[in-house]
């Protein structure tokens, strides 16, 4: 690994670390009110899958020379398993068995994909097994924001679109598609490369509506389009913070 590859390795790490701590307000609000109202858990539960996807791959014996992807995806990972722990003990009973259900799932796919990649694959078949699972929920993850972009060009708000989020999506992918692209590995630049034109675009759109802070269309947003990473719906008021990955 080159100097300018470890480099952007380490930036990505950074980048992402902030992502991972966005939805620290967001938790701090649940706990003190003992409810998660009207906060979507399912953010979380399918970016801890992507951190544990992306966390094996990263690992020697899947491919070697890329440790700085495990580093901050095992990180995020458990980030992410203490965030969805607070929302099933705290959640409403049925959005609990339905947060719960997808811990599950989560970790059902992950055990198959460990136990597949050790026991029935080796070598370079491993590596692109893990590598297509990763970069598949990579994408998923970055993708969350679509809807929270659409809502912006509907209502031409950025009230739903935090600029601080916006900004490290953009970084976070970008540093990952040039560490992606000087190792490369395409199953990381692909992915991140993803990420880092979904983060320009949100960046684009927040400058262009910056000065309205406030849904100006008559048509009150739905609960759909409201929900980006984590956050509130805004029947519920203003949103608090955004959760939102992948290193």
């Amino acid at each position: 690994m080159d100097v300018a590859h470890f480099l952007f390795g380490i930036f990505g790490n950074a980048s992402a670390l902030f992502l991972f701590l966005a939805p620290v307000i967001t938790f701090k609000r649940i706990i003190k009110n003992r409810s998660t109202e009207k906060f979507s858990g399912i953010p979380y539960v399918m970016t801890l899958l992507n951190c544990l996807l992306s966390a094996w791959y990263g690992l020697p014996f899947v491919f070697p020379h890329n440790i700085l992807v495990s580093t901050v995806n095992g990180t995020g990972s458990l980030m992410e398993i203490i965030y969805v722990l607070i929302f099933i003990v705290l959640a409403p009973r049925k959005e609990k068995a339905k947060i719960l259900g997808l811990f599950t799932f989560v970790l059902s796919v992950f055990s198959a994909v460990v136990f597949v990649s050790l026991f029935a694959l080796h070598g370079n078949s491993r590596k692109l097994f893990c590598g297509f699972a990763a970069a598949i929920f990579s994408i998923i993850m970055y993708g969350s924001p679509l809807s929270i972009m659409r809502l912006v060009i509907k209502t031409k708000s950025v009230e739903f679109m935090p600029f601080f989020l916006s900004l490290f999506v953009f970084l976070c992918g970008t540093s990952w598609f040039i560490f992606g692209l000087l190792g490369r590995d395409p199953f990381v630049a692909v992915p991140n490369g993803v990420g880092s034109a979904l983060g320009t675009t949100q960046l684009i759109l927040y400058f262009i509506y910056r000065d309205n802070k406030g849904v100006t269309g008559k048509q009150a947003p739905t609960e759909e389009e409201s929900m980006e990473i984590g956050d509130v719906k805004p029947q519920q008021g203003k949103q608090s913070n955004a959760n939102g990955i992948q290193g």
